[in-house]
């Protein structure tokens, strides 16, 4: 009897390790998905700047300032690492995306006609979705990440993790500019 009692306790203890591994994969690649949604938002950008290039080029012969970062956003999107989540890199294309808006800012408010251009003002909605929509693939990898994070650092799956796979806690994005604005910092 005792010794029926060890052997299903060793099993049980078996099965729980499995199903701790399991979930921490599961985990590790929901956020590996995440970030592809990611990318994947940030790529379909550059199909808009693509066309936008040509836009910016014919209203803004002296802005050749907004025409650069047009093509350095485009190229550092192209450039976005879609194996490893790399958020500095993220932050940094974020970054660029937000002196583009400011910049195309000044294009219209020098060129009033390119306000009433209907492929313009497509092109900005279109741009605009984009960046909610990389806003919302943000928060979902974020959230992702913090459930991975979470499953590999609570006790046992610590230990498990340690013991079979090994992963290490990935990195949250976030925006250093909007985060240095804010008065309140929380003491964590």
């Amino acid at each position: 009897m005792g010794l029926m009692i060890f052997f299903i306790l060793i099993i049980a203890a078996v099965f729980s390790c499995i199903v701790i591994r399991n979930n921490i994969v599961r985990h590790h690649n929901a956020t590996i998905r995440a970030w592809s949604d990611v990318a994947s938002y940030e790529r379909q950008k550059v199909k808009i700047l693509d066309g936008l290039q040509p836009l910016v080029e014919q209203y803004s012969g002296f802005e050749q300032g907004t025409l650069e970062k047009v093509t350095e956003l485009r190229q550092n999107i192209m450039n976005l690492n879609l194996q490893n989540a790399d958020v500095s890199q993220l932050q940094h294309i974020e970054s660029l995306n937000k002196e583009l808006m400011r910049s195309l800012n000044v294009v219209v408010e020098n060129y009033p006609e390119l306000k009433a251009n209907e492929i313009y003002l497509k092109m900005m909605n279109e741009i605009e979705e984009q960046n909610e929509n990389v806003g919302a693939a943000i928060t979902i990898f974020n959230r992702n990440v913090e459930l991975f994070n979470n499953h590999i650092q609570v006790f046992p799956n610590n230990i498990v993790n340690t013991m079979t796979l090994g992963k290490k806690t990935i990195r949250p994005f976030k925006d250093n500019a909007v985060t240095q604005s804010f008065d309140y910092r929380p003491n964590f």
